[in-house]
């Protein structure tokens, strides 16, 4: 039993922490790439729409089984531009 919870409740190694940092660079890196692209206002509606898709499964590739953050921290802001640029409010 004290196995299990030992193992349960265990820190992440220094590497797990830099791995993680490292991703979560990517991912910011790839959002704002993607809001400069968008706010750029060259693409289509449509094309909007799928590079924040492609966002979302970038996302998901770097942090499975995390979608839901992804859909609370970045698709409102992804979403609030494209209605600005596309004007749909």
């Amino acid at each position: 039993m004290a196995t299990l919870e030992r193992d349960a409740f265990r820190f992440p190694t220094q590497q797990e922490i830099d791995e993680e940092s490292r991703r979560i660079r990517r991912l910011r890196l790839a959002v704002e790439l993607a809001l400069s692209v968008i706010a750029a206002g060259e693409l289509t509606f449509q094309d909007a729409q799928d590079l924040a898709s492609g966002l979302r499964r970038v996302a998901l590739q770097l942090f499975p089984d995390k979608g839901n953050v992804f859909d609370l921290i970045y698709a409102p802001r992804i979403r609030r531009l494209i209605g600005e640029v596309y004007r749909l409010h």
